[in-house]
């Protein structure tokens, strides 16, 4: 059974390398080896460690945490849901998703905004976002990645 819950500061170095695992799993056919290394170097800031205790949740099935997500209340963005690898395929990342869309109409927001990556947008439309146009995402950390916005209206 998968379980979600609010992330706390021990959780950012599991995160941050569940995220490197996922990146490198996922999306090796979308994007260059140099992308990948850029958007996997590094390691955990203190920025990220906020962030991390701000706004991220965590899946958990046995005791250990399996995926993650994050969801800003102020402006309905959706980010950093990853899956390790050898939970690709058992619900995770969807179930993160309807959390928080369900956070989301809790806080009253009328619209999901994501990024995504190019091989996950199949999965993202199967949840109800559109968008199709391809743009480019700048990271933080000096990257740029192809990307697909998407958005999805939420109903009370």
């Amino acid at each position: 059974m998968i379980t979600i819950r609010k992330a706390i500061k021990s959780d950012a170095q599991v995160i941050y390398e569940l995220r490197r695992r996922a990146i490198l799993a996922k999306c090796s056919a979308y994007y260059s080896k140099q992308q990948l290394t850029l958007w996997t170097q590094g390691g955990v800031s203190d920025g990220f460690v906020q962030d991390v205790t701000d706004t991220f949740y965590v899946s958990e099935k046995g005791g250990r945490v399996i995926g993650s997500g994050k969801l800003n209340t102020d402006t309905g963005l959706v980010d950093a849901i990853f899956v390790e690898p050898e939970h690709f395929g058992i619900g995770a990342a969807r179930q993160m998703l309807e959390f928080l869309e369900k956070l989301a109409k809790e806080c009253g927001l009328r619209l999901l905004k994501l990024d995504s990556t190019l091989n996950a947008a199949p999965f993202y439309r199967s949840c109800g976002f559109t968008g199709d146009e391809l743009s480019t995402y700048y990271s933080p950390i000096g990257i740029s990645l192809d990307c697909i916005p998407m958005e999805k209206p939420l109903r009370a």
